[in-house]
């Protein structure tokens, strides 16, 4: 797809990426369809531009994944072992299709209906996920989804894109400051300062990763920066230029540092501290993957009260917001909403039928991701294959792991993701476009709704447009069509 941003649009790209970014011949057509050009793309898409940062790019994305998937699973019984199965299948496809850290996220308005709702179970969660599924399905393959996408001013995207961000920010802190039970989203009380779980934990990690990557500037360059001697070297001596050139050495491993993997290793590693009993309760194997059978009433309840939440964020966050959000990031790709339509359509319409959780593509995953490295499809495939891994390993079973993991540390992952998330507003440089984003964003927080927002943006965008086109008329003219006489 040609993507078209409007004039006032400033991409956000890596300032790295240009240099390491291979790429293809701009005019496959002699080539399109032949092995060669096929395994060159392929490569092209799962290279890793760094082993080290690829790896940590797949981190930014557990925040947000492993407290609502452990959650479903302890409240609902959701089975893990499946879900991480199929999710790891999706990871490693879209890594292949598109080439970036395109990531695989659980829908988040059906996980509420369920964690709120005693009788929204498994089979109306499927139920939610395959409606959802084959509407954007459809969207995305009758050219529907494209119309609207051209249709949306980036004002109310950037909106869209600020709440959740900030939203992600928000509950990022909460998870940092007091203690949660994730399966009924509720906190129960204050964390306490120290302990393996504790608030200075968590501040800990956050300062490291602030230390490690910063505001996501290129790192890189502080280190190559040419040092600030004297001329001929007359008034630096050799211990001198010694003790800088060994500066600069401990700074560029400081900087290349994969600091949200090894914040995660920490967790993990705190999980076995705090309960010991918890390598008995590891069974090997994965667990059973059966076609499941729905009711007329799971259909109707899952339609009703997940399907019809779940869309207009699905449609806004997971296809329009990521596929803005991609070209942003990675300007040297093309990305079509129909392409992210039809994925996030096909993933739900086959994993939903034996018991996965519905997923879609969320722009918040994608900023997490590109936040602490990511930029190829290799990132998420890594991520993938470790969710297969799991799944077909230990199954369900993972859910005493994880429920035991910092929930401190989960929020530090889930604030840095947020952040970056939200950071995508910056590029609202006129005022007006800054009016829009901001009411869409203050009414999508306020009123818990990206539809709601979404609304509210579009309707004052189209006031403000009109104001403008008043504006520009002569007064005489605008006078002689309100007054006849």
């Amino acid at each position: 797809m040609a993507h078209q941003n409007p004039p006032s649009s400033i991409p956000i790209s890596d300032p790295e990426a240009p240099e390491i970014t291979p790429t293809l011949p701009t005019n496959p057509s002699h080539t399109s369809f032949s092995a060669k050009y096929g395994v060159q793309k392929l490569k092209s898409n799962l290279i890793f531009r760094s082993k080290w940062a690829e790896l940590n790019g797949a981190m930014g994305d557990l925040g947000t994944y492993i407290p609502i998937i452990l959650a479903l699973t302890l409240a609902k019984d959701l089975n893990l072992g499946t879900t991480l199965i199929f999710n790891g299948v999706y990871n490693i496809l879209t890594g292949v299709i598109y080439g970036i850290p395109m990531p695989v996220q659980p829908m988040k308005s059906i996980a509420a209906a369920a964690l709120s709702d005693k009788e929204f179970n498994v089979p109306e969660i499927m139920t939610a996920g395959i409606l959802t599924g084959g509407v954007l399905l459809v969207l995305g393959i009758t050219g529907l989804m494209q119309l609207v996408y051209k249709l949306i001013p980036l004002s109310v995207v950037r909106g869209i894109q600020l709440a959740q961000g900030l939203s992600f920010a928000l509950t990022a802190v909460k998870y940092v400051r007091k203690v949660q039970d994730l399966p009924k989203s509720k906190a129960l009380g204050p964390r306490p300062w120290f302990g393996l779980d504790g608030l200075v934990l968590a501040i800990v990690c956050a300062c490291f990763i602030v230390i490690v990557n910063g505001a996501g500037e290129k790192n890189r360059g502080c280190c190559g920066a040419p040092e600030d001697g004297g001329l001929d070297g007359q008034r630096n001596d050799e211990s001198e230029r010694g003790r800088k050139s060994k500066m600069n050495r401990l700074r560029k491993i400081v900087f290349s540092l994969p600091s949200a993997f090894l914040v995660f290793v920490l967790g993990i590693v705190l999980v076995f501290i705090r309960r010991h009993e918890v390598v008995h309760e590891i069974k090997f194997g994965p667990s059973s993957i059966e076609v499941m059978k729905f009711s007329k009433q799971a259909w109707k309840k899952g339609f009703i009260k997940g399907a019809i939440p779940q869309l207009p964020l699905s449609v806004l966050n997971s296809v329009i917001a990521v596929c803005k959000l991609s070209t942003d990031l990675f300007p040297e790709k093309e990305f079509s909403v129909t392409s992210i339509s039809v994925t996030v359509g096909l993933m739900n319409l086959v994993g939903s039928w034996f018991g996965a959780m519905p997923t879609c593509h969320g722009a918040g995953g994608l900023a997490g991701q590109y936040k602490f490295g990511g930029r190829s499809g290799g990132c998420v495939a890594l991520l993938g294959a470790a969710k297969l891994v799991l799944g077909l390993v230990l199954g369900t079973s993972l859910a005493h792991i994880l429920k035991m993991f910092p929930v401190g540390i989960l929020g530090v992952l889930l604030l840095f993701a947020g952040i970056e998330l939200a950071m995508c507003a910056r590029d609202m440089n006129s005022k007006e476009d800054s009016f829009v984003a901001l009411i869409c964003t203050a009414v999508s927080l306020v009123g818990s709704s990206a539809a709601l927002g979404f609304l509210v943006g579009m309707i004052v965008y189209v006031m403000l447009k009109l104001r403008n086109w008043s504006n520009d008329k002569p007064l005489s003219t605008i006078w002689n069509q309100k007054s006849p006489n």
